[in-house]
């Protein structure tokens, strides 16, 4: 059998170990079609750019890949399989139909469930005890195509998105190695793709970080744990200044403990810093953040006196 090759779309740690798992399988890799880094975003993750040029993998990052121009050059190249790891653009019709044998994506959930922008996200804001990888066929729609394969790892109550992305990183890379040689003899499981079963989620903003201090402590909390450090962080305003929760934990103690007649918000009570919410339970706020700087005991209690 000649040597497989494949163009990958590709950006992010799921980037990175889905090209080093294609390289380890011995997949030609003609093209890698990634991003420029944003100076505005925390690149906290593994870079492909730095891979690409470690195993001198042409690498090219077009704002809008869905271009004719583009389309006929991917054509030129003529590679047997399209990859997608975490690629942030939406492919084409056209792009999709110049894979000779077939086009992949990762996908950090288990599909159906969780389609769309930042799944991991949605799923830990959701209170989910566990999500996934899913490796599955490209279609225009997102995330629809036939499920070839994918793997479950669990969300622990205490888990950030961050810590569960970490998760998913192994898995994904897991389930491409799972796949792979089936994919490359032309021979991969595929199982229908039931969106009548799945849910469908958008983007996130900053802005959808906003806690209000009205909802239950739970939903807080999974607030805070889906956008933790080095996501933007979930935050509230107070007297004019912007404070981010940087490591908080559900208060499990007995509610009673606590003064009954705290208001919602951030109270001090013995030196600990509650987020007391509107079911009457409270999150026990462990690092709090101002201007980019982690509040000491002292600088809290003179932010919140009461």
């Amino acid at each position: 059998m000649h040597k497989r090759s494949a163009v990958v779309f590709a950006y992010h740690s799921v980037g990175v170990r889905g090209i080093k798992s294609l390289l380890a399988q011995g997949v030609d890799i003609k093209l890698v079609v990634s991003h420029e880094d944003n100076p505005n975003e925390s690149i906290w993750f593994e870079s492909v750019a730095a891979l690409c040029e470690e195993h001198g993998i042409p690498r090219v990052t077009p704002e809008n890949p869905n271009t004719p121009e583009f389309v006929e050059q991917l054509r030129a190249i003529d590679a047997d399989f399209f990859f997608s790891f975490y690629y942030r653009n939406m492919l084409s019709a056209e792009i999709l139909s110049v894979a000779k044998h077939g086009a992949y994506n990762l996908h950090g959930s288990l599909l159906p469930k969780y389609r769309g922008r930042v799944p991991v996200n949605w799923a830990v804001l959701h209170g989910e005890t566990e999500t996934g990888a899913t490796l599955h066929e490209m279609t225009v729609k997102p995330d629809a195509g036939a499920i070839i394969s994918q793997i479950a790892v669990p969300i622990l109550p205490d888990d950030t998105a961050f810590e569960v992305f970490g998760k998913l990183t192994v898995a994904a890379e897991q389930v491409l190695w799972q796949a792979l040689p089936g994919i490359l003899t032309g021979s991969p499981t595929r199982t229908p793709n039931d969106l009548s079963k799945g849910s469908y989620f958008g983007g996130r903003k900053p802005e959808d970080g906003r806690i209000d201090w009205s909802k239950p402590a739970n939903e807080v909390y999974n607030l805070h744990r889906a956008v933790a450090p080095p996501y933007p962080g979930a935050f509230f305003d107070h007297a004019g200044q912007r404070f981010i929760i940087e490591k908080a934990r559900l208060y499990a103690t007995n509610p009673s403990k606590l003064p009954s007649n705290l208001p919602q918000g951030i109270s001090v009570v013995d030196n600990s810093v509650f987020g007391i919410c509107g079911d009457g339970k409270a999150i026990r706020v462990l690092a709090l953040q101002n201007n980019n700087k982690t509040l000491s005991i002292e600088e809290i209690k003179s932010y919140f006196a009461s």
